[in-house]
């Protein structure tokens, strides 16, 4: 089973109890970011969002079939009041629960129904070599996201492009994607940038990023550049764990070399992989 058939499992056996990312990390032998990171690649929700659609899901559920007590609903949902559980509620199907045991259905709610992963959307990965990387400066743009709202990277870059040649003490010919600030909702800073010899006298629509100096797991990536989730999951969700190395809670990047194409998707691409040491 991979990284996040391990935390599915663990979640659908145990999200009636009072269950923390710390709680489903620990289970899977990772750290909490390394869990967080692999499990919106994998899914695309965030593992806390995930936990509590499924509780909530599975309380609509006990509500449509006509259960006599909301409170009761509440704390076996992991919640310590009424209102506390009909504002989870409301904010995940935009009703009450009162209103769904009135109408005794599940109607027009999105639910969040047990995820099932399967082995065959990973990429082949290379055995990557170790490298020892930074410190680095990284002048760009920071957007911003969370899990589901991922597909908008690729924009970014666009926008990004016309600041390329104007970027003064640029170093090198490579770009860096430089993910960063995982917090336990899932959301994430995503920075697509050059390195740079000083951070100052940058225009305000850019941002400074300092990476310092340490040891990193240095992937490629082959094909199209439409293709990298795909290596992010092998790396994450299957490679690290197998491996005995523990992910670092730092910046990990994406390195672009000077012959990657932006027009055609295709050139040199590498994936750094902050290890602890």
């Amino acid at each position: 089973m991979n990284l996040v058939g391990e935390a599915l499992w663990y979640i659908e056996s145990h999200f009636a109890e009072e269950i923390s990312l710390e709680d489903i990390a620990a289970a899977c032998d990772v750290s909490r970011f390394h869990m967080s990171r692999v499990f919106g690649l994998g899914t695309g929700r965030s593992v806390m969002r995930y936990v509590r659609g499924r509780r909530l899901t599975e309380a609509a559920r006990a509500l449509s079939l006509g259960a006599p007590d909301i409170l009761s609903v509440a704390l076996e949902s992991g919640y310590g009041s009424h209102e506390a559980f009909t504002r989870a509620f409301r904010d995940q199907f935009g009703v009450t629960p009162d209103a769904v045991r009135q109408r005794g259905d599940l109607d027009n709610l999105e639910l969040v129904e047990p995820m099932k992963m399967t082995e065959t959307s990973i990429a082949d990965l290379e055995e990557p070599r170790r490298a020892t990387c930074g410190p680095l400066l990284i002048a760009g743009m920071v957007v911003h996201y969370t899990e589901e709202t991922i597909v908008g990277i690729p924009t970014q870059w666009q926008r990004f492009g016309p600041y390329i040649g104007t970027i003064q003490g640029r170093i090198g010919g490579m770009a860096y994607g430089v993910c960063r600030a995982f917090d336990e909702s899932g959301r994430f800073d995503y920075v697509c940038g050059v390195a740079v010899s000083s951070l100052a006298d940058l225009p305000p629509e850019l941002s400074g990023v300092r990476i310092p100096a340490r040891e990193y797991l240095v992937f490629r990536h082959r094909g199209h550049v439409s293709r990298i989730a795909a290596t992010w999951r092998a790396i994450m969700d299957t490679w690290l764990s197998a491996s005995g190395h523990r992910m670092a809670n730092a910046p990990n990047f994406e390195r672009y070399a000077e012959d990657f194409d932006p027009n055609t998707g295709v050139g040199g691409i590498e994936i750094w992989i902050p290890i602890e040491a």
